[in-house]
């Protein structure tokens, strides 16, 4: 019997109207590579479940699918990782595409670099006029801390979940984290590049459907993942290796200030005020980060 080198995991949640477009998007080249497709509803209440049973009755036997009660995209995603057996994992976020040729090519990537442990691809941005825009995978720095670095603080780094494939084993130190509702893959990405080797695969791997109210969600969510608790996560000693720890602080500034400038752009001034004084209270060298300065700058004078 044939081992599954790649387990596909679509997480469904109201996402009724393209969900057929990405399950048909890796149900097309499924036959490219040792791979096999599994759908989990996340307790779906819009036209979702009956998607699910067309599509299951359309390819009979092609993949297979669960529902759940809804926990959230962690949830769905660690119960991917029970449900499965590939030896790697992509998990497709249900509003975008696997992009054509993408499994053929990790299959050849993980061949020639079977010590990798996470693949990072590139991938099509699509935005809501229908214009592309290509994101490459660009070469690794040569260490973990400098690849933590370039992930956390100098955002060098971009790993798009459908755009990146996972080797079971980097879930051992910890699986995705339900408590948090928004970033829940950060802390993990940040312990596959802490902790195992990676590779980088200039090859476009998915679609990436980019929406207009997606920045309004992503906010509101944010806000309530805050600052503390997102740093405590990356950097539990599950996670993180001792020796990167030093990276804390410089992670919680950086935090602030990514929540600073979501808050700015969305004309949320008194919260991003607040977020800015909380990262240079984390790191002083803030200030001297002046694309972040001008903008505080100038809300002190609104």
């Amino acid at each position: 019997m044939t081992e599954t080198l790649i387990s596909v995991v679509i997480p469904a949640y109201n996402y009724a109207r393209t969900l057929p477009r990405a399950v048909e998007s890796v149900l097309a080249q499924l036959d490219e590579a040792a791979a096999d497709l599994l759908v989990i509803d996340d307790g779906s209440t819009d036209e979702t479940p009956a998607v699910v049973e067309a599509l299951l009755r359309e390819h009979s036997g092609r993949f297979r699918a669960v529902r759940k009660s809804n926990g959230g995209l962690s949830s769905v995603r660690n119960r991917g990782l029970e449900e499965t057996t590939g030896r790697y994992l992509v998990f497709l976020d249900s509003d975008d595409e696997m992009a054509p040729g993408a499994l053929a090519a990790l299959s050849q990537h993980i061949a020639h670099n079977p010590q990798s442990m996470m693949v990072i691809g590139a991938h099509w941005s699509v935005f809501a006029d229908g214009r592309r825009s290509l994101q490459g995978a660009k070469p690794l720095p040569l260490t973990p801390r400098q690849c933590l670095q370039g992930y956390l603080l100098d955002k060098t780094i971009s790993i798009s979940n459908g755009a990146c494939a996972m080797h079971r084993g980097v879930f051992v130190p910890g699986t995705y984290p339900e408590h948090l509702r928004n970033v829940e893959d950060l802390p993990v990405f940040a312990q596959v590049l802490a902790r195992y080797p990676c590779t980088v695969l200039n090859q476009p791997l998915a679609l990436i459907y980019k929406h207009a109210d997606s920045m309004r969600h992503d906010l509101r969510q944010s806000l309530a993942a805050g600052t503390e608790q997102v740093v405590s996560e990356v950097f539990s000693a599950r996670r993180m290796p001792a020796q990167m720890h030093d990276l804390r602080q410089a992670f919680l500034a950086q935090r602030c200030l990514s929540l600073f400038r979501d808050c700015y752009s969305h004309g949320e001034y008194k919260l991003a005020r607040a977020f800015y004084f909380q990262a240079l209270r984390a790191d002083w060298r803030t200030f001297s980060r002046w694309s972040y300065t001008r903008k505080a700058l100038r809300l002190l004078f609104r």
